[in-house]
């Protein structure tokens, strides 16, 4: 039985560890087929006793991932927005649920909905030459699959309004110093470290590592869910704006927007 319904997720087992590449040429984005894909693998590793941990990378040595695919959100359709919000908030919330322990190998530009990934993920190591930003608010929209609770939670507030309401994208470095990665190694290690801590987990208790997550989780998690549904709703408001197609549509045009504030 394959443990991927896409072939966007490129899954292999490694001993205790599932190995997960987001394979999406050119950028590694996420769609309608790779988000639910990446929920319902999830739940498969959820059911599997001999998998204790997950790593995520991207395909290619350029992305980890870009986000989601702008046009899908081109004309505007708040029915559109929703679905695309609610893949995501299911997707990832579902990885940032996953009973063992989750490890995202950043080896490239991580973006918008590719930032997000990683943040829901327990333990992210970059590549030196990683680049990492929530830039939706450049083309009228925001982080709509956990960017504005998790990045104030992992990095504080001021430099999560820093990244999401300037538009700063951060250096590998950078990050390490804010607490977004907890390691940067060389380019092309990225994996390769990912893969060696994925194995100290191996060494550790599963209902004990479980139990623990929980744990660690249940301090944010009371107030977090509210916080991610609020983020989706407020995605969809957007698409009632003139900004929000004039901001997609000006970055599939290869133009400045010219913003109206309405």
């Amino acid at each position: 039985m394959s443990l991927s319904t896409s072939d966007k997720l490129k899954v292999e087992v490694r001993g205790h560890t599932a190995l997960v590449t987001i394979d999406n040429p050119a950028a590694n984005t996420w769609d309608t087929e790779s988000l639910p894909a990446l929920r319902d693998l999830v739940n498969k590793l959820n059911r599997e006793d001999a998998i204790f941990a997950l790593v995520m990378t991207g395909a290619g040595d350029k992305f980890f991932s870009a986000g989601a695919d702008l046009k899908l959100f081109a004309d505007g359709d708040p029915k559109t927005a929703r679905t695309m919000a609610e893949y995501f908030g299911e997707a990832f919330e579902t990885l940032a649920d996953f009973r063992g322990v989750s490890i995202a190998a950043v080896n490239g530009f991580a973006m918008g909905g590719g930032l997000e990934v990683a943040l829901a993920c327990d333990i992210r190591i970059a590549e030196e030459q990683a680049q990492m930003a929530l830039p939706e608010a450049k083309v009228g929209l925001l982080p709509c699959a956990g960017g504005t609770q998790r990045l104030a939670r992992l990095a504080g507030e001021g430099w999560a309004k820093r990244i999401i309401l300037c538009g700063e994208r951060v250096d590998a470095a950078t990050a390490l110093r804010i607490g977004l990665v907890e390691e940067v190694v060389p380019k092309g290690e990225a994996l390769t470290r990912a893969l060696a801590l994925a194995e100290q987990v191996g060494g550790q208790s599963p209902g004990a590592v479980a139990s623990c997550k929980k744990l660690i989780h249940s301090g944010r998690d009371i107030e977090i869910g509210s916080g991610l549904a609020l983020e989706r709703d407020l995605f969809v408001d957007l698409f009632s704006t003139e900004d929000q197609r004039e901001g997609v549509n000006a970055f599939l045009e290869k133009r400045k927007p010219e913003w109206k504030n309405r």
